[in-house]
């Protein structure tokens, strides 16, 4: 059985050793040049579309709760690995169990569709006509396979929100999508957007770079967050507590324990980051640096932007910050499927409906699984195995899913339970503004 990955990331080299061990025979295509995904630091890229971490980052999941279940990182890894320690573990992986021979480097895929075959009478049998493109030299083929894995994640397209007068100013602006290093902002004013994990890690990086105290960062933020310390009670990882309080005792109880933990740790009163919401109804900001950036005066919170000028902006509780040089937007993502019709997966305001985040319930055949899209509190690694170990085992006949009545059913259901509970769509929140 011939299955084609899409995507060499961390999904896409779990997927492809889940269908070695199943059996099946992978062919992984990867658009760049290497393993990992983000996870494959470019200082410069000549694929711009694709997710990058900061030259900084560190991971915001220890390594005991982001690792393989089979495969965990070296016992000298740090707890809270920089990235290219993780990208060196996605590596040592992939090596280990032999994936690296099944991916196709530099290969896009144009298109994935139904092969349905010539003539009046044929019925889809659950194939599919996998177009992908050489990066090198523009060639094109069509390949038949017998179901499809998509490991692409959810990092590409970057979403740019309509402030007012954005388009006006005249000083630095991008997305920290294309942000990797620090250096061209030194000795700048820099307001940074958004408070979600990239945002956070964007001001910490900005606001060690300046000469002079004037120099400051902006952090704004329309709804707060829940900053959460990867070091918690007696210096040990932070999630481990997070994960025991959710083992044990009901989400409601938990949410309400680890939001008092945290508080103790940092009055986000105090220091202008109090959400709304819950702890567990969005995701949480993972950031150890942030609180002492914002006391020591090198970054400064500020509620959601009114409008910009041309050389400054104007915040919604009226106070208006001038001579400022650039703006950085962590304002998450938008994704899509570019190479799937809509009446495969149909992606709507940031949505897809999906049975159990993984299997489409109405395109007539359990041969097309999506990996690693949906966003946990926590690592994606973990799920993404879970993932394809289900998905592989599907193919293969042994495990059917439900009709296409109640996979619909349960996909409303949970549409339902994590619009309640959740902040913008719950687990499909991929970032907090």
């Amino acid at each position: 059985m011939k299955v084609a990955i899409i995507g060499a990331g961390a999904s896409g080299l779990t997927a492809t050793k889940a269908c070695l061990e199943e059996g099946l025979d992978p062919y992984c295509f990867e658009k760049s040049d290497a393993i990992g995904g983000l996870w494959r630091f470019r200082e410069k890229d000549k694929f711009p579309d694709l997710a990058c971490v900061f030259k900084s980052t560190i991971i915001n999941s220890s390594k005991e709760t982001m690792s393989f279940s089979d495969f965990p990182p070296p016992k000298e890894f740090p707890n809270y690995m920089h990235n290219s320690l993780v990208y060196k573990y996605l590596k040592i992986y992939a090596e280990k169990f032999d994936v690296l021979k099944h991916i196709q480097f530099n290969t896009s895929v144009v298109s994935v569709t139904k092969a349905v075959g010539s003539t009046e009478d044929s019925c889809w049998k659950g194939q599919w006509n996998v177009e992908v493109k050489n990066e090198m030299n523009g060639e094109t083929q069509v390949i038949l396979f017998d179901a499809v894995m998509v490991c692409v994640g959810h990092h590409a397209i970057p979403h740019i929100p309509d402030f007012k007068g954005l388009s006006e100013f005249q000083g630095i602006k991008l997305h920290t999508h294309e942000y990797r290093i620090p250096k061209q902002f030194e000795d700048k004013r820099v307001v940074v957007i958004g408070i979600g994990n990239s945002a956070g890690d964007a001001a910490v990086d900005l606001s060690r770079i300046a000469s002079k105290f004037s120099f400051k960062v902006f952090l704004s933020t329309r709804r707060g967050a829940w900053v959460f310390p990867r070091a918690g009670e007696g210096g040990f990882p932070g999630d481990l507590h997070f994960n025991r309080a959710m083992t044990y005792f009901p989400k409601g109880l938990a949410s309400s324990m680890m939001e008092k933990k945290l508080s103790e740790h940092l009055d986000h009163d105090l220091y202008g980051l109090r959400p709304k919401h819950s702890l567990l109804s969005a995701h949480p900001t993972v950031n150890d640096d942030l609180p002492n950036r914002i006391i020591s005066g090198a970054v400064i919170i500020k509620p959601n932007i009114k409008c910009f000028s041309k050389t400054g902006v104007e915040f919604e509780d009226g106070t208006l910050e001038e001579d400022i040089d650039a703006v950085v937007l962590g304002t998450g993502y938008v994704f899509k499927f570019p190479f799937l019709s809509e009446d495969i997966v149909k992606v709507d305001q940031n949505r897809v409906s999906l049975y159990k985040y993984v299997f489409p319930p109405d395109i007539g055949a359990s041969t097309l699984a999506i990996i690693g899209l949906a966003q946990p509190i926590g690592s994606t690694i973990p799920l993404a195995e879970m993932q394809s170990r289900w998905a592989t085992r599907v193919f293969k006949g042994e495990v059917s899913l439900p009709n296409e009545e109640v996979m619909k059913k349960d996909i409303i259901f949970r549409k339902l339970v994590g619009g309640s509970i959740g902040v913008g769509g719950g687990i499909w929140a991929l970032q907090n503004p």
